[in-house]
């Protein structure tokens, strides 16, 4: 029996619209964190153009696994094995975009780093790396809601926690990365979209 996020069933349609918008112009996409695999089999399904190479730790490709053949999803590759908290040295992915949902504030701060880090080597330029949560803003929480949450998070582990954007910024920017736009999306998330340098468009 496959086991369904809830949130991922809640939050695909608001994405793919982004998706749809910022993944024109891609063909080879790197998902960070594919957990249940439910994105990947559904915008790899409505965004044919896209080849989706899905990722997670070890203990979630069963499930990943799992929904590909459940699906028969021609355009999403087997899970590669990706630790963001621990990444090894590994041969050029061949991709132009990155997506990532629910990922950054479950991570270690250090592991949100390392991510920035791998996404900005192996983007080319103009590649866009487009990642799905809450966000801080200027220290802040942008709703009671979002302080809520993540107060629930670090009492789970004190590792976990709502990332402020300023400092997602200045991880792109180490990595040769300039955030391009951000889409206020439903329940107080958002999307933001780094740009890997060769653009001359701005942040807005």
């Amino acid at each position: 029996m496959l086991s369904d996020s809830p949130a991922s069933e809640r939050n695909k349609l608001p994405i793919l619209e982004v998706l749809r918008t910022e993944f024109a112009e891609a063909r080879h996409v790197l998902e960070i964190g594919s957990g249940t695999g439910q994105h990947a089999v559904f915008f790899a399904r409505e965004m044919p153009h896209l080849t989706w190479q899905t990722s997670d730790l070890s203990e979630n490709h069963d499930a990943i696994r799992a929904r590909l053949a459940r699906h028969a999803a021609q355009n999403v590759k087997a899970p590669m094995l990706l630790d963001a908290d621990d990444l090894q040295a590994t041969a050029p992915l061949g991709i132009d975009a990155v997506f990532s949902a629910n990922t950054a504030h479950i991570m270690p701060i250090r592991a949100v780093h390392r991510m920035f880090a791998l996404v900005g080597r192996e983007l080319p330029a103009r590649g866009k790396f487009c990642l799905y949560g809450p966000f801080n803003f200027d220290g802040e929480f942008s709703s009671e809601s979002n302080a809520r949450f993540d107060a629930s998070l670090r009492q789970r582990k004190a590792s976990m926690g709502i990332r402020d954007l300023r400092d997602l910024d200045q991880y792109a920017s180490e990595s040769g990365m300039s955030r391009i736009r951000l889409y206020a999306m439903p329940a107080m998330n958002y999307i933001a979209v780094w740009q890997k340098a060769g653009t001359s468009q701005e942040a807005q």
